[in-house]
């Protein structure tokens, strides 16, 4: 299901890729201005409570991260060195996200319990990609648990939006509760997974 959801995106911004290929732009520059748009977007929108068009904005350089991975591919160019920049920039704009989040509750939202759901987020957000490097730099798997990065980003994005748009922050709320839970759950399935590798 993944697999053919993933499909249908890259070929549908196939074209956008062949189009920045033909002006000379590479995949690392549009890794950067993903990075740089979603953190803009986020830390910049977010803090003010503009949930919905910052959920607008940040999404439209999310894409960024399907189109990178196609003009990889397209131009043969898939890099140790393009994966590191990739997956490290994608915990960037991860960061800011729920970074942007924190700061509505830490100044005009003026709620401690929300402010600190969301920097758990942020935190076990981080711990999670950390597990799964940590293990692989050792020679064994960490992958899966119940909230991977992705479920996380489509998760906090769309009920962020739709709390904007309906003018319903308990959307957003139940969300950070929802995501502080899940994190903990896969950062435990992710340790016991390396536990029982090395047993």
């Amino acid at each position: 299901m993944l697999e053919r959801f993933r499909a249908f995106w890259n070929r549908l911004f196939s074209p956008v890729a062949d189009g920045l290929i033909a002006i000379g732009v590479t995949p690392d520059m549009v890794t950067w201005v993903g990075t740089v748009g979603v953190s803009v977007g986020a830390l910049w929108l977010f803090p003010q409570g503009e949930f919905f068009w910052g959920t607008m904005f940040v999404t439209a350089f999310v894409f960024s991260d399907i189109v990178d991975g196609t003009m990889a591919r397209k131009l043969d160019r898939s890099s140790k060195y393009g994966a590191f920049l990739d997956s490290t920039l994608d915990r960037v704009g991860d960061a800011a996200v729920f970074g942007g989040i924190a700061l509505w509750y830490a100044w005009e939202g003026d709620s401690r319990l929300y402010l600190v759901l969301s920097l758990a987020c942020l935190v076990l957000g981080s711990l999670t990609s950390y597990v799964r490097a940590r293990a692989e730099s050792l020679g064994m798997e960490a992958k899966g648990g119940i909230a991977e990065r992705s479920d996380r980003l489509v998760a906090i994005l769309v009920m962020t939006g739709l709390s904007g748009l309906f003018d319903l922050p308990i959307l957003q709320q139940i969300t950070l509760w929802a995501l502080a839970i899940a994190g903990v759950i896969t950062v435990a399935q992710r340790m016991l997974m390396v536990r029982r590798q090395a047993l």
